[in-house]
């Protein structure tokens, strides 16, 4: 069995964290690093080593691994004082799981190309923390061929589909489609959630009375039935759903493209935040809809 890549871990946090714990449990050498030092606490007890700033993180690992909340913790883990652009050296490689915006992710892999002369791999996922934990999330990437294919045994062993969308930049753009459907969705599996109640049907059955069909889907199996249970427990924050259609919205008006249902996402998740929710799951959707009938 050949060598498992060494990993340096920047950010162990709700995606983070489950990610780790199955790198450690397949026998990758991971030192982490979190600015939260708790976290960074938790992937110790995991089996990783604790990092005591980014650029430690980097010390000894063959791939670098981002997993932060924002454009702007991405540019201070990298680009920061202790960040990880000063103390990476070719054969180096990093990998961004974070979705941050299209052009700050182009203008960062040529900024750390510069500084290092290490490759940037953009790879946004989707699954939330149950499929980083059990290795079956969906990963859309950007960057080099080559980076990629060097890069490849560590996608084989976190996703359960990875697509190599393009150059630099494509996986995140193929994020920001992503979270454009994912908002919208969620706003309709409100709906459904609140129709089927108020016409006095057995609102939870509704997954298993539409399985198969046109309207089948994974949030209708999954988020749907968290929705209706109100469960909110976060497996993705408000803040974060709220962030990225946010970033949607200014990467779609930026190429003239039309996003009417997405906006309305957008707007109902601003009412969301503004009701204080958004430290709840993006399910949390709900609340805004029963306000609204009450």
């Amino acid at each position: 069995m050949p060598a498992k890549h060494r990993i340096g871990y920047v950010g162990v946090g709700l995606m983070g964290l489950p990610m780790v714990k199955r790198l450690v449990s397949l026998h990758y050498p991971v030192r982490a690093y979190d600015v939260l030092p708790e976290k960074t606490a938790a992937a110790a007890s995991a089996g990783a080593r604790a990092a005591a700033s980014p650029a430690e993180a980097v010390q000894g690992a063959d791939l670098v691994l981002l997993n932060l909340p924002t454009t702007e913790a991405v540019e201070q883990a990298v680009f920061g004082e202790a960040g990880v652009a000063g103390a990476m050296r070719p054969p180096q490689l990093l990998v961004d799981f974070s979705t941050i915006k299209v052009d700050k992710c182009k203008a960062f892999a040529q900024k750390l190309r510069a500084a290092s002369g290490c490759g940037w791999i953009d790879a946004p996922v989707s699954g939330g923390p149950p499929a980083s934990g059990s290795g079956t999330l969906t990963v859309m990437a950007g960057g080099d061929a080559a980076d990629i294919e060097r890069a490849r045994p560590l996608f084989a062993d976190i996703a359960g589909r990875f697509t190599h969308m393009g150059p630099s930049g494509a996986g995140m753009v193929a994020k920001m489609l992503n979270q454009l459907i994912v908002g919208a969705g969620h706003a309709v599996m409100a709906e459904a959630v609140v129709m089927a109640e108020a016409a006095g049907i057995d609102a939870a059955r509704l997954p298993e009375c539409l399985a198969g069909g046109l309207a089948d889907s994974g949030l209708l199996q999954k988020l749907y039935p968290r929705m209706q249970r109100r469960e909110f427990a976060p497996q993705g924050y408000v803040r974060q759903l709220l962030k990225d259609l946010e970033m949607v919205s200014e990467f779609a008006a930026g190429l003239k493209a039309p996003t009417p249902m997405m906006g309305e996402a957008l707007q109902l998740y601003r009412v969301l935040a503004h009701l204080g929710h958004t430290e709840l799951d993006t399910g949390a959707i709900l609340k805004v809809y029963e306000r609204q009938a009450t």
